[in-house]
């Protein structure tokens, strides 16, 4: 099943690039993509509600894309942030090869993608979006934003986009809970059965 082998870090299958055409940040790209991927053939809708809805990214600082794929939210966060430092983390590394050449071909030097491992555990984000693995299973996303979340900076924030009918109101839940008295968690939205979930850092 093509769903089951994307999260492997070495994909079954030939890795036979494709070209693909998308729209991102209001223009028409042209990348690449390929099997073994999530959602190889184009933007999913999870990720097409969230590049709809959320505000823009901080405009400088570090950004984060935690599942980037073949990069859609990671090159959209650079395209409309210019000046800010996108690290792109999955554990496909055909999706970090994907997503570091794709910033290459749209000229973007402020994208970097790879293993979770290999980010600076030191580093914190302004701003987290994500269309994060849900069938992965609850443990394996739990442990991934256990992971990530706590890594916002003050006042920074994670924008999450989770379908309905896979859990989107347990996981707010489950991060309210989890998340310590600086964190809140709140449905910013609901779209084309999806909810996009905020989690804000407090300031100080």
């Amino acid at each position: 099943m093509e769903s089951a082998h994307y999260f492997s870090a070495q994909p079954a299958g030939p890795f036979t690039r494709k070209p693909l055409t998308v729209d991102l940040a209001g223009e028409t790209r042209r990348l690449q993509t390929s099997s073994g991927i999530f959602s190889p053939d184009g933007i999913d809708k999870g990720t097409a509600v969230l590049l709809a809805d959320v505000p823009a990214p901080a405009p400088q600082g570090n950004l984060l894309d935690i599942g980037c794929g073949w990069g859609p939210i990671a090159l959209t966060m650079a395209l409309r942030a210019p000046h800010s430092r996108v690290y792109a983390v999955d554990v496909n590394e055909r999706c970090v090869t994907l997503t570091n050449e794709n910033a290459a071909l749209l000229g973007l030097t402020n994208v970097t993608a790879s293993t979770p491992e290999a980010v600076d555990p030191e580093l914190r984000f302004d701003t987290i979006w994500s269309n994060p693995p849900i069938r992965i299973g609850k443990d394996e996303l739990h442990t991934l934003l256990r992971l990530w979340i706590p890594r916002l900076t003050p006042g920074g924030s994670a924008w999450l986009v989770v379908q309905k009918n896979l859990g989107s109101d347990s996981l707010q839940r489950w991060l309210a809970a989890e998340l310590d008295s600086s964190f809140t968690v709140t449905r910013e939205s609901t779209s084309k059965s999806f909810r996009i979930l905020r989690v804000r850092k407090a300031s100080r």
